[in-house]
């Protein structure tokens, strides 16, 4: 059996609207600006770009400094420092921990394999491979910055298959956006739509594990 996690708001906290409060707190004053900012921000095709890893961070900076007049230190700061603020969800890692616990040779689940893919910039993403020694748990993944795609495009998926020859029927993604995880489904993958860990937790079990 083959686990694939994504890893914003599933094992690391992403919560972009007050990522961009704390930064920004003039044009972001109400949780309604806040979205709305945030939205300007991480859901524009430069941003995409950047998570494709075809734009680099000092453009998209650049670009988005202009686009919604905010300071360019403010934001080339709140982007660079990105690696910081997604911090571990600490009750996802514990249902990953579990796993990695009975897993092996000795193990319960000795054919399990642990696997990610996650749309995230080179440079995060390079910061979180540093931060987190529970990200060695991995038996491998992708990071979209790394390969030049980004989910729910169907080449990443094909490319994660092909990578480590993951048999479909016996792979299952837990993603946060039901857009990725139909996405995997219509490659023939399990998919669970994260909730919460707890729901995660209870959903695996449908899976034997």
């Amino acid at each position: 059996m083959n686990l694939v996690f994504d890893f914003g708001a599933v094992l690391f906290k992403w919560q972009p609207a007050q990522i961009v409060a704390s930064r920004f707190p003039d044009m972001a004053a109400t949780p309604e600006a806040a979205q709305q900012l945030a939205r300007s921000i991480f859901s524009h095709d430069d941003w995409h770009a950047f998570d494709r890893g075809t734009m680099p961070m000092d453009v998209v900076v650049q670009r988005t400094s202009q686009r919604l007049s905010l300071p360019h230190a403010d934001l080339q700061g709140l982007v660079s420092g990105l690696g910081d603020v997604l911090t571990p969800i600490e009750e996802t890692v514990a249902v990953l921990a579990a796993l990695e616990a009975r897993r092996g040779p000795r193990g319960e689940l000795p054919h399990l394999k642990l696997y990610f893919l996650s749309n995230m910039p080179e440079p995060i993403a390079r910061v979180l491979e540093q931060r987190h020694a529970f990200l060695n748990w991995f038996d491998g993944g992708i990071f979209s910055g790394d390969v030049k795609l980004i989910k729910p495009e169907p080449a990443i998926y094909t490319l994660l298959e092909s990578r480590y020859a993951l048999d479909p029927g016996c792979t299952v993604f837990i993603d946060d956006l039901k857009v990725n995880v139909e996405a995997a489904r219509a490659r023939n993958w399990h998919g669970i739509h994260f909730e919460s860990a707890t729901q995660l937790a209870a959903d695996l079990k449908t899976h034997c594990l």
